[in-house]
Formats: C-alpha cells, sequence, structure tokens
C-alpha cells in the first residue's frame, strides 16, 4: 500500500466550539476528508467556494493548478460522461466535486485527486480497497460509501461516488456543537460498528475513523436530519493485515495509546478511534483536544487512569517514561491545562439513566489502554447499549 505524505501527522485544525469563516468557504476544516461537506441531491447548501464555482459557467477555470489541481469549470465533461455541477469539497489530496452522470441521469460525487506522484499512489490504493469492499458487499448490506467508477482524466485520477450527505462532524458544527442525543449515538454507532466490523472480518483497517469520515446518507440544509442513515468514508490509508504497517496512523485525536507509544498496533486501533467518536457525539466536543503526543497521554491517564506499567516498559519512545511512569511535569501550564479540560470518564455521564451508564461502559470497554483487554467490534455489538436495535432486527426478520 502507498504511503500518504501529509497525511503521516493527520492534525486538525479545529478548535472545540469554534470555526474560522474562511476555513468554512474553503471547506479547509479536514484536509483528509473526502468531501467535509458533501449535499444530497435537491439540497440547498451552497458555500462561497461553490458560488465561485458557479460563476466560472462561461468556461473560466475556478482556481489554477499550480499545487497540482486540476483546471475545470461547470459544464466540464469528465469520461464523457460526468458534467461538473459544483465543487463540494478541497483537500490535501485535490478536491470533490457534484456531477451528473449523464449515463444514468444521476448525481454522483468524484474525486478529483491532484497530478503529483505520492496522491497518485494512494488514490490507486484506496481503488484497490473500494473494488474488494464492493466484491465482498455487492449487495450494500454494509455501511461504507459506495465507489461506483474511477477513470483518468488529463493526468488525475478520478474517483466516482454515490452522492451523500453532510459529516457528523459538520453537523455538530452547524448546530454550534450541541451533542446528539444518546438514541442517535445508538443508531449511528450500530451502524458505523457493523461496517468496520465488516472491515475486521475481512483483514482490513480503517485506520482513520473520525466524525470528519463518518457521512450521513442525506441532510437538510437547515440541519435538520431527515434519516440517521450513515456511511463510513475514506480509505485511502485503509491497511489490509498483510500489508506494511505505518508505524504513524490516524488522526491526532482519534489516535490509540499504542500507536503514540510506537507498540505497532492491529485493528484494535480502529475500536478506541470510535470510542473517542462516541465521546465525541455525546459531549459535542473532542474528548482529548491537543497537538502534542505526550500531553495526549497525559489526558489519557486523567480520563482513563493511570497507563499500564507493561506498556510504558515496551515503548521505544523513552523520553515519554521516567522511573516507569509517563515522564510528565504536573506543575507545567499544560498541566493546568489539562486539569480544567478533562476528568474522569464516569464524571462526563451527564444523567445516570440506565441507557447513559450502558453507553459509558461501552466506551470505557473500547478505550482500554492494552489492546488485548480491550472489546472487539464483534463483541460490541452484543453490548446491552444495542439490545434495543437486535430486538428490533429480530422483530423484523420474524
Amino acid at each position: 500500500m502507498g504511503v500518504l505524505v501529509q497525511k503521516t501527522d493527520l492534525e486538525s485544525n479545529r478548535q472545540p466550539g469554534t470555526f474560522n469563516q474562511q476555513a468554512e468557504t474553503e471547506n479547509s476544516a479536514d484536509d483528509s476528508s473526502p468531501w467535509p461537506a458533501l449535499g444530497c441531491p435537491g439540497d440547498n447548501a451552497v458555500n462561497a467556494q461553490d458560488d465561485r464555482v458557479r460563476k466560472s459557467s462561461e468556461g473560466k477555470s475556478c482556481e489554477d493548478e499550480e499545487e497540482g489541481h486540476l483546471v475545470y469549470h461547470v459544464g466540464l465533461v469528465m469520461k464523457e460522461r460526468y458534467e461538473v455541477v459544483c465543487t463540494l469539497g478541497t483537500g490535501a489530496f485535490g478536491k470533490v466535486v457534484e456531477c451528473i452522470d449523464k449515463e444514468k441521469g444521476e448525481r454522483v460525487a468524484v474525486k478529483i485527486i491532484k497530478n503529483i506522484d505520492c496522491f497518485r499512489e494512494v488514490a490507486k490504493s484506496e481503488i484497490a480497497v473500494l473494488e474488494e469492499i464492493n466484491s465482498l458487499d455487492d449487495d450494500n448490506r454494509f455501511a461504507c460509501v459506495r465507489m461506483l467508477d474511477w477513470f483518468e482524466h488529463d493526468g488525475h485520477v478520478c474517483i466516482v461516488f454515490e452522492l451523500l450527505g453532510l459529516s457528523t462532524f459538520e453537523v455538530l458544527r452547524r448546530s454550534e456543537f450541541q451533542p446528539f442525543s444518546v438514541e442517535q449515538i445508538r443508531y449511528m454507532a450500530f451502524q458505523i460498528f457493523r461496517a468496520v466490523c465488516f472491515l475486521h472480518r475481512n483483514k482490513l483497517t480503517h485506520t482513520d475513523l473520525k466524525p470528519e469520515n463518518i457521512l450521513f446518507v442525506c441532510s437538510d440544509y437547515n440541519h435538520t436530519l431527515r434519516v440517521l442513515d450513515v456511511k463510513v468514508v475514506d480509505f485511502g490509508t485503509a491497511t489490509f493485515d498483510h500489508e506494511h504497517h505505518e508505524s504513524l496512523v490516524s488522526t491526532r485525536h482519534y489516535r490509540a495509546p499504542e500507536v503514540i507509544l510506537d507498540l505497532g498496533w492491529n485493528q484494535s486501533c480502529d475500536v478506541w478511534s470510535l470510542g473517542c467518536v462516541l465521546m465525541e457525539f455525546y459531549l459535542g466536543r473532542t474528548l482529548f483536544m491537543t497537538h502534542d503526543s505526550k500531553e495526549h497521554l497525559a489526558m489519557m491517564e486523567k480520563v482513563l487512569g493511570p497507563i499500564p506499567t507493561h506498556l510504558l516498559k515496551q515503548t521505544r519512545k523513552k523520553h515519554y517514561i521516567h522511573n516507569d511512569h509517563l515522564n510528565w511535569d504536573q506543575q507545567s501550564s499544560s498541566d493546568d491545562y489539562i486539569r480544567k479540560h478533562c476528568q474522569p470518564l464516569k464524571q462526563y455521564m451527564q444523567r445516570s439513566s440506565e441507557e447513559e451508564r450502558q453507553l459509558f461502559d461501552l466506551v470505557a470497554c473500547m478505550l482500554e489502554y492494552d489492546v488485548y483487554r480491550r472489546i472487539t467490534l464483534e463483541e460490541a455489538l452484543w453490548h446491552p447499549f444495542f439490545s434495543p436495535l437486535r430486538t428490533q432486527q429480530k422483530q423484523r426478520h420474524s
């Protein structure tokens, strides 16, 4: 699998409860997202970038190609089939445009990769993963985005996807970070867990699970969700078990401790990431908001308790450790920040209802430091938190 340069230390520019207007119009809140603000057919969501593209419809390109982007305009037809309608998002990889599939009369999303060798290689790796997913899930039972086609246009790899709605992060942002309800979290998590469990059963680790990479199937401009159906997207760094495992994976805030400590990783790093995602859905903000690895570990200890000594002894990051403990200055300003913004996991619980206790028990199982004690997604789907959905499934099939 190709190595995704510029995606090895995937830092998010977002801050809790804030968002820069310029970042919104340029869709730069998350450069690794395949389409940061993807709208459904008929949605009224039009950002400033869409306006600029639409104004270029007389044939003038909307942006130059100095960074490797394709120069395109509204009305451009690629592969004699896909007609550009508007820009949906921009990322480190390239751009995503909404197109009309003139052959089928449907709207699709086309991811146009920069004409730069490293990005082309990653795109081809993603295509291989997506083709495998399509083959293994030919009846679309699992909530993974569907690749419909791929081709090359003027040296740019282009991947055609089904058109989806907003990301879960974008919905949180537009609602001023009002959290999802426990019922909503349960419904979304069940779909996500089934999708990623499907990947794991087929020896594939996503490695970059986060709210930006979980998209609603459809969403309204007024932020009212039509349905809570979601899909997992962005398989650019997905890794098969037999492939080389890069030492550094995942976006910072969702990165598992074994990755930070350079202990090696497996599919359980996805479980940790999803535990962080569930907490973000519940709180409306990121659980571990940091840009420093040692501070990240100190935050984990504040929320989850001390990191087990046997893991610290195994790390190659010896400068993180002192006398078999995390080498952390408790008199530092950073520690003041942690004391103000982090607390033991159970103290985040806002109500002591049975469903919330079940949610927090599930999250605690997902945020186990030791991968051998961390719950698998196969096991997680049988957790009492999901009992109501399993009951509904039985009733539908009885």
